[in-house]
């Protein structure tokens, strides 16, 4: 049975027709001052003018019915209220309204967070709210969406690099679930070595173990293994295939490997593998420092942390980050507090070290990232000031590229070390495509804007390397200027907050192109980058090999586009066999130019002058 309302000019009436009531055109003889309300199959969004009885109730405008005293009224306006409360109840819930103030929905709104208080897991800020999926420290919306986008995209199969490919005419290798023995275990000699050549793995020491196969493999903790999975590794890298069990067994341990290849989380498995059995083994009210991590730059120091923190999520793992531009007053106290990891810079561990007392005497894994970068830069006096400060702890050092310097430092600070070389030694990644372009310096300029606004060439985001600071923040401005896009610069002296905040928009696709000096050259993960732009040559072809490795990561494919000329001659040679290795096009210029053909001919006269000895 339906409920009709018909409002008059002057009484209101109440209409009940039968069941089988006749059909509405003999209603249409009643006088033009009645009104028929039409029906809306679901309640209208809250209004404060309009009710909504539900059907089979006819929605009438409030201002449109008077007073009426009849009891069935009554109880449907009472029903009505009531249902309106419930309503508004659940809105101020899910507007946030009933904390008393709305969440805040971009991080910018919400400030800075004070020490010890929780910490926003995506940009650093106040972490004021948990997330309702994750248990994570949140600071705003815009976090949440930025976290759950990179939790689903983690979730996405991840394979191995495209170089690496088990032939199946020649041996198979198996992976077996379920079974916690290592893999690695059931093969030969021979097929161990014919597993590292197909992964293009040389190892140089003795009893190294053999490579493993799935983390699985590994004995660690199930936990660990959960975030491992959490976090797209579904299969170890080469580097990390080789790197982990040795590390795990304990050896002391010199890592060169490709950018991008999984470096990070190749140290980073066993150190947090190791501290949380530590914690298991050993629990304490009063937690010293297990391990630590030695990092040339501060972005690279807060990236290895941030991985560091997800690797040992749900573990009793806890980080403390130590660079300089952040209080230090606030990193004293939190690692009062009880930390199992100390990730750092050398120069302001030396600073906490020397002003404060804390106790090392439990640090028993010493991790050095970048090492040519730290010799490069004069740290290895303070590396070796640290090293000195602990109890013989086991090494671990990793780099893209590894001078006779390194090998020296390393060797006097482990005897048993075991050389682990991953991909081709001091070459750049050969997913790289590197696009050499000849142009003079004055017309640098301009042919970085003719790329940029090219729709063909242009491939945001993108990272332009400049060999100054003051070069960096010119060339920025000049690129908002001419362009009309969003552009930012990230040097040495910029504030820690600002860099960061600059990297921040650069990650999340705020900005396009950031300018930078050699800081984002080293170690950085830049998710979603696959085009550099070297506009001013490194010093030195290391430096070139890190730079350009900025456009891959895990073997996907980038390009590099590098700017080169006359002013670039020492360079020349060995620059030119980079390009030919690689199989990359060789500009005329360069080719033709008597700085090169000088310098072959030279080690030419030099072999032939060594054979007739």
């Amino acid at each position: 049975m339906r409920l009709f309302f018909f409002v008059f000019l002057h009484n209101p009436i109440l209409f009940f027709p039968q069941i089988s009531s006749p059909p509405l055109p003999s209603l249409q003889n009643l006088s033009s001052a009645v009104c028929l309300l039409p029906v809306k199959p679901q309640r209208p969004s809250p209004d404060p003018l309009l009710l909504s009885l539900q059907s089979p109730l006819w929605p009438c405008p409030r201002r449109l019915v008077p007073a009426l005293h009849l009891s069935l009224f009554d109880k449907c306006k009472l029903w009505i209220m009531e249902e309106d409360k419930k309503d508004n109840k659940q809105d101020m819930a899910n507007n946030g309204e009933a904390t008393g103030s709305p969440i805040k929905e971009r991080c910018w709104n919400q400030r800075e967070a004070l020490p010890g208080e929780p910490s926003c897991v995506i940009c650093g800020r106040y972490g004021e709210y948990i997330c309702d999926e994750t248990d994570d420290d949140i600071c705003s919306m815009e976090c949440k969406e930025i976290l759950l986008g990179r939790l689903a995209n983690s979730r996405r199969p991840v394979g191995v690099s495209p170089s690496v490919r088990f032939p199946v005419t020649d041996e198979c290798f198996y992976v077996r679930d379920g079974d916690h023995k290592s893999d690695s275990e059931s093969l030969t000699s021979d097929q161990i070595e014919a597993l590292r050549r197909r992964i293009e793995i040389q190892v140089k020491g003795e009893f190294v173990p053999p490579p493993i196969l799935s983390f699985s493999s590994c004995t660690l903790p199930q936990k660990l293994q959960q975030n491992l999975e959490s976090a797209g590794y579904e299969l170890p890298t080469p580097v990390q295939m080789q790197a982990i069990p040795a590390a795990l067994f304990g050896k002391n341990l010199l890592v060169s490997a490709d950018t991008g290849s999984g470096k990070t989380a190749s140290f980073l498995v066993p150190v947090v593998s190791h501290c949380a059995n530590y914690r298991f083994k050993h629990p304490s009210d009063h937690k010293n420092p297990l391990a630590m991590v030695l990092t040339p730059t501060r972005e690279l120091c807060v990236q290895v942390e941030e991985q560091a923190k997800m690797l040992g999520k749900g573990l009793p793992f806890k980080t403390a980050l130590v660079v300089g531009g952040d209080a230090m007053a606030g990193q004293i106290y939190r690692i009062q507090q009880g930390v199992e990891l100390i990730v750092g810079t050398p120069g302001r561990l030396i600073d906490i070290l020397t002003k404060h007392d804390i106790e090392l005497d439990e640090v028993s894994v010493l991790v050095l990232d970048e090492v040519d970068c730290m010799l490069q830069r004069g740290f290895r006096d303070q590396v070796m000031q640290i090293f000195r400060a602990l109890r013989q702890p086991q090494i671990l050092m990793y780099s893209a590229t590894i001078p006779p310097e390194a090998e020296k430092m390393a060797n006097s600070m482990a005897n048993d070390l075991i050389f682990v070389s991953a991909g081709k030694p001091n070459r750049p990644n050969c997913s790289v495509k590197q696009v050499v372009i000849w142009v003079e310096s004055k017309q640098k300029k301009q042919k970085l804007f003719e790329i940029l606004m090219s729709k063909q060439h242009f491939k945001p985001p993108v990272v332009v390397f400049v060999s100054s600071r003051l070069g960096a923040d010119l060339l920025s401005e000049a690129i908002i200027v001419t362009t009309k896009m969003r552009a930012l610069s990230i040097h040495g002296e910029k504030p820690m907050k600002e860099r960061r905040e600059s990297l921040r928009s650069f990650l999340m696709g705020e900005v396009s192109v950031i300018v930078a000096t050699g800081v984002l050259g080293r170690g950085v993960d830049l998710l979603g980058v696959r085009q550099v732009i070297v506009f001013d040559m490194p010093n030195s072809i290391k430096e070139y090999v890190h730079q350009i490795g900025r456009a891959s990561r895990l073997g996907e494919e980038g390009t590099a586009l590098v700017f080169v000329n006359e002013e670039n001659k020492n360079l020349f040679r060995e620059l030119v066999e980079v390009l030919r290795s690689s199989g990359a096009a060789v500009p005329r210029e360069l080719a033709n130019s008597r700085y090169t053909m000088a310098s072959f001919s030279v080690g030419q006269r030099q072999k032939k002058r060594k054979h007739s000895c």
